[in-house]
């Protein structure tokens, strides 16, 4: 197999489970859409607590100093914040789920934009987005890429019976994200120690908070800028390793 082979395969499941939920999701009423996503975000609620559990680990506690585990992953939403706020990535996101709801000529009052944008962060956030994309790019196998299709085709079959084709279109932004990390692990291999790793985990895990706030229409929260907090943290992590 070539390198990239496990982001296809997510790719076509991202697109088949959406593809499947907009056909199941075209015969259910507004109340049961709605109950639908309230369900998502109660189940998004339980993967962030699952994403949050590494900031207590001893293997992240011991590989910073006394006091920082918490200021880490702070850092890095601070600053990961400002950087995606100065370049709008948000609103970039919204304006290429506009663009895309036209193309796929989804109605304006529809939740293709939503579906996009909700679906594209969930997709990309998370371990094993990153670790199997690496893994995959350095030949030693896709095992993790296959349990993520796995997981992500029946999320995706979820989404979409409430948010509608702009699931399916996430699969663009999220092939592009695990491209990028299987050319990282094909060039250099295996670049991040396991205290970066968890960093970025709990980073991810407080995005996955902010998406079951807004599925729950509790608080709409810019989670899109806050994207370049994943690429920060593990940096963060390591100088504070250094100290």
């Amino acid at each position: 197999m070539f390198p990239g082979v496990g982001t296809i395969i997510n790719i076509l499941a991202i697109v088949s489970g959406a593809s499947l939920g907009v056909l199941v999701g075209n015969r259910m009423n507004a109340r049961t859409r709605t109950l639908l996503t309230d369900v998502l975000g109660l189940v998004t609620f339980l993967g962030a607590a699952s994403a949050l559990i590494p900031l207590w680990s001893d293997r992240y506690n011991q590989a910073l100093p006394k006091g920082w585990t918490l200021l880490v992953v702070l850092g890095s939403l601070l600053i990961g914040g400002l950087i995606g706020s100065a370049l709008k990535i948000e609103n970039r996101l919204d304006s290429l789920g506009d663009k895309l709801r036209i193309k796929f000529k989804a109605s304006s009052d529809s939740s293709f934009v939503q579906g996009f944008v909700t679906a594209s962060l969930l997709f990309a956030i998370g371990p094993l987005a990153i670790l199997g994309s690496i893994s995959d790019g350095m030949g030693t196998g896709i095992d993790q890429l296959i349990l993520k299709s796995t997981l992500d085709l029946f999320a995706a079959m979820a989404f979409a019976t409430t948010l509608g084709w702009g699931v399916a279109a996430s699969a663009i932004p999220v092939g592009i994200y695990q491209g990028f990390w299987t050319v990282i692990g094909f060039g250099l291999g295996a670049i991040l120690a396991g205290y970066q790793m968890d960093a970025m985990t709990v980073v991810g895990g407080i995005m996955l908070l902010c998406i079951a706030l807004k599925l729950l229409n509790i608080k709409n929260v810019a989670v899109g800028n806050l994207l370049p907090a994943l690429a920060i943290a593990p940096v963060f992590a390591l100088v504070v390793h250094s100290i």
